[in-house]
């Protein structure tokens, strides 16, 4: 549901997936280096694509905190408007659990 220059923009854009990051943005920056070790940022791709119906879909989380090529302010903000707009409530779906749904 993004606009075609946001979506072109971004399709191929990969993102640092940090739990460190995460928590830290809640407070907790203490961390051993064995914990650090453990917990070393991972690469993703923003934009996925569905292998069998080829939709494709933004990979968000509070873990993404920076986008590789673009200044840490620059992503965040990226990332920051790309989680407003994909939690909208448009997107968002919310399961009302019944007897018998497992």
């Amino acid at each position: 549901a993004l606009d075609d220059e946001t979506k072109a923009e971004i399709e191929d854009f990969v993102c640092e997936h940090s739990l460190m990051y995460s928590r830290g943005s809640l407070g907790f920056a203490e961390y051993t280096d064995d914990e650090k070790e453990m917990f070393k940022p991972v690469l993703q791709r923003l934009v996925r694509t569905h292998p069998v119906h080829r939709r494709k879909s933004l990979y968000l989380s509070s873990h993404a905190g920076k986008v590789v090529g673009m200044s840490v302010p620059e992503g965040r903000v990226l990332l920051r408007d790309l989680n407003e707009h994909a939690t909208q409530a448009e997107f968002v779906y919310v399961h009302k659990w019944r007897l018998h749904d497992l």
